[in-house]
């Protein structure tokens, strides 16, 4: 956990004290840091509003300035239960009610893991922390926003509210925050998305399945072209597999019991008459198709490595309370793609995947990155992570190698690995400042083991494959959803959907601007002739509001010296360009992918 992380989670602490000195009667459920700050979920029959907000974070305040030390405690299971029993968890002393929600938590905490409160003046809490030293370490805070959500997520569950706020170490950097903020909110890409006619999403259709208009599949088909002139260079080979696979797929891959929750439910399909029913699942991730593929055909080491590339859609059945615009869907096409190799070669392969993304960072203009490297936990071998000490410990040696060599900044977070393999969550930021999280590349070298993948060695025994998992730009979903706000809706001209628009001053020109519409056309260039009886003041206006990275004014001058007056986003004013001269210098900045 980060600095910020711990003050953000000892801020929710002080939130938790703070709704109980009003509110005594609060049950409290999970109050964890997140991304923009923290929440707390609360069970309380008064409903919390924005009226509220004042009132509490005067009560915060006084728990800040008190200074409370957070103390943690290690305890036997018996005495949280019993503590949850007298309502003294998520308390400020002992209630005629139990801590259910807390009660429930300790429930799922494994047997044999270790139990930890954390105490501040006279609220305990069940936690694993960690936290800052003191309450008066939490810094500035402020309380956002509240909304309903369901315990743990699910619909079957209580409905609790959500109360959200954020906190850093000083004042200056909240306000800078804030100011982002409403930066943000001008670029939200859900409300650029409708403006710029992107997406869609329709209740017929279903909540978290978007709908690309025709300007957005443009968008998607630049990417996607960019992606797959990158691999082919780098010997990549596409392949295509289907949306649906049978239940033995998963099961073998390791993703049925432990990952049903997040897949669409199950389909029960007679495939034949009289024949017992098979199970279907749309499919929520690539990887275990890709590595039929792998296993369709005899493999030697002199083919290795084998990279296998695909666009593929997955379904995920988020819940609906988490679904946020293209940021979190159900349906999303990742830009997938598994790398099998030997061990000797992993080094190379993954240094090629880092080389990819700064690629990738330099041409969408992202100038912070950041590389989360999750290394597994030694003491949890066999039962969070895959049981091979040996292996985890030479793969996670490479990775930390090729990051450092690489130049890579990277910060490395213990025991959030995935359960096959080290991984890289990796993070960018907009060009505001608003921090994303792109993709998530994972090494595995188990599941290869769980499908039996083997390849001939050079003294003719075999072996299994080390797999890469990696995916650069994420899904199209949360990636285009980055774009929109990272540009503002201004995309560069190489991947804008209309990247030229002809305006006319009279219908004399008509000829002319019909004439370089046509030239434009043979080079594949998106372009539109507004040639209306509309004044042209509104005309540019119109094509301002679709940020249209070039907008073209031919009149009688322009018309009768082959030039164009040129409005673009970079030009200060507009500028009369020979017609030649400014067609070489769009097809230029096109081929180049220029920002």
């Amino acid at each position: 956990m980060t600095d910020l992380e711990r003050i953000r989670h000892s801020a929710a602490h002080v939130l938790a004290t703070a709704l109980l000195k009003i509110w005594p009667e609060a049950q409290l459920a999970a109050g964890p840091p997140v991304e923009t700050g923290f929440y707390y979920d609360i069970d309380l029959p008064h409903r919390i509003s924005p009226a509220d907000f004042e009132r509490i974070e005067a009560e915060m305040k006084t728990v800040v300035k008190a200074n409370q030390p957070f103390v943690r405690s290690v305890v036997p299971r018996e005495e949280a239960i019993k503590l949850g029993e007298n309502g003294r968890l998520a308390a400020l002393s002992d209630r005629a009610f139990p801590s259910k929600y807390k009660l429930d938590i300790l429930s799922r905490i494994p047997e044999g893991e270790e139990i930890s409160l954390y105490t501040n003046g006279h609220f305990v809490d069940l936690c694993a922390g960690p936290h800052v030293m003191r309450t008066g370490n939490v810094g500035a805070f402020k309380l956002t926003h509240v909304s309903s959500t369901y315990y743990l997520g699910d619909e079957k569950n209580s409905q609790l509210q959500r109360l959200y706020g954020t906190a850093f170490k000083n004042k200056t950097e909240m306000e800078a925050y804030f100011t982002m903020l409403e930066e943000a909110k001008k670029r939200d890409h859900r409300k650029l998305g409708k403006e710029l006619q992107l997406f869609t999403f329709d209740e017929d259709v279903g909540p978290g399945l978007p709908l690309w208009l025709p300007k957005g599949a443009i968008l998607i088909e630049e990417i996607e072209k960019l992606a797959k002139e990158t691999e082919l260079a780098a010997g990549y080979q596409r392949v295509r597999t289907p949306h649906i696979a049978r239940e033995k797929l998963y099961q073998t891959s390791g993703h049925l019991p432990y990952y049903a929750e997040s897949m669409f439910p199950p389909m029960c399909l007679q495939e034949s008459e009289g024949g017992e029913k098979v199970t279907y699942y749309l499919k929520a991730m690539n990887c275990p198709h890709h590595h039929k593929l792998f296993d369709a055909i005899p493999r030697s080491y002199r083919e290795l490595p084998i990279r296998f590339a695909e666009y593929g859609t997955c379904y995920r059945y988020e819940q609906s309370g988490e679904l946020l615009g293209l940021m979190r869907v159900r349906s999303m096409q990742m830009n997938d793609a598994h790398i099998y190799c030997t061990a000797d070669q992993f080094a190379q392969e993954f240094r090629a995947v880092n080389e990819m993304y700064l690629k990738y960072f330099k041409i969408f203009g992202i100038e912070k990155y950041q590389m989360r490297f999750s290394t597994h936990d030694p003491s949890k071998l066999g039962q969070k992570f895959v049981d091979e000490p040996e292996l985890w410990k030479k793969t996670e040696d490479m990775v930390r190698n090729v990051l450092i060599e690489s130049g890579i900044n990277y910060v490395e977070v213990p025991n959030e690995a995935a359960f096959y393999g080290p991984k890289i969550d990796v993070q960018v930021w907009s060009i505001i400042g608003r921090e994303f999280t792109l993709a998530t590349n994972q090494v595995d070298f188990a599941v290869p083991r769980r499908f039996g993948l083997e390849y001939t060695t050079s003294e003719n025994s075999k072996e299994t494959p080390l797999c890469i998992h990696r995916a650069p730009l994420g899904t199209h979903e949360r990636f285009i959803g980055f774009l929109i706000e990272h540009f503002a809706g201004h995309f560069p001209v190489w991947l804008a959907p209309e990247q030229v628009r002809l305006l006319t001053v009279t219908e004399a020109q008509n000829d002319y601007a019909l004439r370089l519409e046509r030239e434009l056309k043979e080079k594949v260039v998106r372009v539109a002739l507004d040639d209306s009886r509309d004044k042209l003041g509104a005309k540019i206006r119109l094509a301002e509001l679709a940020k249209v990275p070039y907008i073209l004014t031919v009149g009688e001058r322009e018309s009768s010296s082959e030039h164009v007056s040129v409005r673009s986003r970079k030009l200060t004013a507009p500028e009369a360009k020979p017609w030649p001269d400014f067609f070489h210098q769009l097809l230029e900045e096109i081929a180049r992918r220029s920002l």
